[in-house]
């Protein structure tokens, strides 16, 4: 069984003008071991989708299930604490808070006692190519592909075993955008999470294992 799977998602919201179908009809599987892309041009529905993947919203019709469940009948919140991570396009880190203390935050969310969560904060930003001396730098101290580590490890320091990355290389250069691919696809490859990243750069698309194309709120092309 898949780890997450849509089933007939649909989407639609009403604006002020008028009422829009986001996503019109999309079923797809995603299991762990594997990196995913969801490619399309903007206004396509694949953030609309990674949304709903993400338990910021139930879909119109049809479901999105984690584990067989539909999320629906689930607790959103305890949904997007321990089973789903985002990583952002614009690092999402908390300035005034050290690196450390940014990796640690969703892990206090969730009672981790204080040490064990250090423990693993640590852990996770060497697991992502970070250094010990810039553990207790603050986020204007480092590189934007410095802070897209940051964002990764915190990330791995929830156990959610679904990654789900918006445009994770959109604001670095191509050196960072590749290291960043390299970090996600042995995530999958080596640490089995499930990983699905939306993306423009049709290189880091190229690298995944699928490829959903999207247009106009279906999918397209499975490759």
């Amino acid at each position: 069984m898949a780890l997450l799977e849509l089933k007939d998602v649909k989407y639609s919201y009403r604006n002020e003008y008028q009422t829009v179908d986001a996503v019109k009809g999309i079923s797809y599987s995603f299991d762990v071991g594997k990196m995913y892309a969801i490619v399309g041009k903007s206004g396509s529905g694949k953030t609309t989708l990674l949304s709903l993947m993400a338990g910021l919203d139930i879909p119109t019709a049809g479901e999105v299930l984690y584990d067989g469940k539909s999320t629906a009948k689930m607790n959103l919140n305890k949904y997007r604490r321990e089973n789903v991570a985002v990583i952002y396009q614009n690092f999402m880190l908390f300035p005034l808070l050290t690196l450390t203390e940014n990796v640690m935050f969703p892990m206090e969310q969730v009672h981790v006692p204080l040490s064990k969560a250090k423990a693993k904060a640590k852990e996770m930003m060497t697991k992502v190519g970070l250094k010990e001396d810039q553990f207790r730098r603050y986020p204007a101290m480092i590189s934007g592909g410095e802070k897209q580590r940051v964002a990764i490890a915190r990330a791995l320091g929830t156990g959610a075993k679904v990654i789900l990355a918006d445009e994770p290389t959109g604001n670095l250069d191509s050196a960072n955008g590749r290291n960043i691919m390299e970090i996600l696809s042995k995530l999958a490859h080596e640490d089995n999470y499930c990983v699905i990243v939306v993306t423009h750069d049709d290189s880091f698309a190229a690298k995944a294992d699928e490829i959903l194309r999207i247009s106009d709120g279906l999918v397209v092309v499975n490759e």
